[in-house]
């Protein structure tokens, strides 16, 4: 079987298209080699295991390394002080049986550890003390520096006997001028250690987990760049020689994903598997292209996969950064980067945002236009009055495969100032747009998709951007401060226009005049029509 692009596990070069690790694994050899200690935190399917495992054979010519996996521990192993030594001795064993150069001393201490040799850890009451002095041997007698890597840490995270072993892992490394230690530590997952407060007493106090504050900071870039995904193309391109651009499609895949390796991944995935079979895709060539990578974000938008339903989870289990995610999405609202901030950083930390310019923006499109799914689609929006008569009639807003946004427009305006005319100016200002989306989720309901342009998210203006069969669609939405105002609109929008090579343009302007002109009406500028929309 040939190589195929994998979305469930660790990747393997050997079986799966992979982008070059080679890059990544230098920088954190770097670390290893200054003897750093430190954690690797990144959201679910961030690639984490699989640099792992290429870390671990990247360095196994200089340094023993011990690569363990916490999800093998049950929690049984963290029932005592005892038990966990012997599980964490069962695990070392499990990884370091079909290894050379572990002295037999050290083989037969990790057997007594681990209950090989009829004596129970429990019956033992064997002390974490007491495997870190032997750890403390191995690290002395070794004929290579020894490596502890440790995946799914966090797996362990709410448990008083994990951060003992924390806090031994600490003691050891304050004192490895004295005391032979690992010459590196590392630890995987996605909660950062260094700020992750734990529940460890029976009467739920929490409390900071100070015992891993020895952490090097890790600022080695896990996500794709154009240029990986390019490589990861090429690799695909060599056996299959579809005649694709390669350069253009992946940065295509990067402006929707940004990197997220998943959902790279996933893309490419659904081009090479489903698009392939279908009549309408029927040659490689027409696969990978702009049509064929909107095809794919179509699917891979409305599927329910792992990663979404993690996402989604984390979402209800914490409703402060369900508001948080519901003020940036709709309101244009700036939110500084704060990385104090608990929500901000729980949002970081699962992948919601990145940080951009100083502010919070949502990590990528994909994730973006799947919130606005998310949100537009609640019972209680999909209840109301826009969302209704959007969907009552909607083939009057489609001719001969083409969205008619100048229908669209017109009828968004009659219904508005029919419904919400009498509101109070706050109350619309910070809803308009959300309705206006409201009002076009269900005429491009499974054909189409749209998302905001983050380089023009704020409180006065969101350029919508919205992809219908292939055709794009640029809408700015604002809110009216006069004609100078209206006319630096104009000139921004037309400015866009010429990014994205399109003739026609549209602006929506919510305007609270009691004078204004409510209405549709087309300008000409140059060779360029501009349809704006006033409410």
């Amino acid at each position: 079987m040939g190589k195929f692009f994998n979305v469930t596990g660790a990747c393997n070069p050997a079986r799966h298209y992979m982008v070059d690790l080679n890059p990544r694994l230098k920088k954190i050899r770097e670390m290893v080699d200054a003897g750093d200690y430190f954690s690797i935190n990144r959201a679910r399917q961030y690639g984490k295991t699989t640099t792992l495992r290429a870390l671990s054979a990247f360095l196994k010519k200089d340094y023993t390394v011990v690569s363990l996996d916490f999800q093998r521990l049950s929690a049984a192993d963290y029932a005592s002080e005892a038990d966990f030594v012997n599980g964490l001795a069962r695990e070392i064993r499990r990884v370091t049986r079909r290894m050379s150069g572990i002295p037999d001393k050290i083989v037969e201490v990790l057997k007594k550890y681990a209950g090989e040799t009829g004596e129970t850890a429990a019956k033992q009451k064997f002390k974490l003390a007491e495997m870190f002095d032997s750890f403390s041997e191995w690290c002395e007698i070794s004929e290579k520096p020894v490596v502890l890597i440790i995946d799914e840490v966090d797996t362990a995270s709410n448990n008083q006997v994990f951060l003992d072993f924390l806090a031994q892992l600490r003691a050891y490394y304050l004192d490895r001028d004295v005391l032979p230690t690992f010459q590196s530590v590392i630890l995987a997952g996605l909660y950062d250690l260094r700020n992750l407060k734990m529940k460890i007493r029976p009467e739920e106090e929490h409390k900071l987990n100070s015992p891993w504050n020895i952490a090097a900071e890790f600022n080695v870039a896990m996500s794709f760049s154009a240029i990986d995904i390019q490589g990861l193309l090429e690799q695909y391109e060599a056996d299959y020689h579809t005649g694709m651009d390669t350069k253009g499609i992946s940065e295509l895949i990067f402006d929707y994903t940004s990197g997220y390796p998943f959902l790279v991944s996933r893309l490419c995935k659904i081009m090479d598997e489903k698009l392939s079979d279908r009549e309408d895709f029927h040659h490689d060539q027409c696969v990978w292209t702009l049509e064929g990578i909107r095809e794919a974000v179509s699917i891979l938008l409305s599927e329910k996969n792992s990663l979404f339903d993690s996402l989604f989870g984390k979402l209800n289990d914490y409703p402060e950064m369900k508001k948080q995610i519901h003020l940036l999405l709709f309101q244009g609202q700036p939110i500084a980067y704060n990385a104090d901030n608990p929500v901000i950083d729980l949002l970081h930390m699962f992948g919601f945002v990145k940080e951009e310019n100083g502010t919070m923006q949502i990590a990528n499109r994909i994730f973006e236009t799947r919130l606005y799914n998310y949100f537009l689609t609640l019972p209680k929006e999909q209840g109301g009055e826009m969302f209704r008569l959007a969907s009552r009639d909607k083939s009057q807003f489609i001719q001969n495969g083409f969205l008619d946004m100048k229908q669209i427009l017109q009828k968004f305006t009659e219904y508005f100032d029919d419904i919400y005319g009498d509101q109070k100016q706050k109350f619309v200002e910070e809803d308009g747009r959300r309705y206006f989306m409201l009002f076009l989720k269900p005429i491009i309901n499974g054909t189409g998709n749209y998302y905001v342009e983050s380089r023009t998210r704020n409180l006065e203006r969101t350029d919508l951007i919205v992809d219908y069969l292939g055709t794009r669609y640029i809408i700015e939405m604002k809110i009216y401060h006069g004609n100078a105002y209206n006319e630096r609109g104009e000139k921004q929008l037309l400015e866009y226009l010429d990014h994205y090579h399109l003739q026609k343009g549209y602006m929506l302007s919510f305007n609270f005049n009691q004078k204004k002109q409510i209405g549709v009406k087309e300008i000409v500028i140059g060779d360029r029509t501009l349809v704006e929309a006033v409410v």
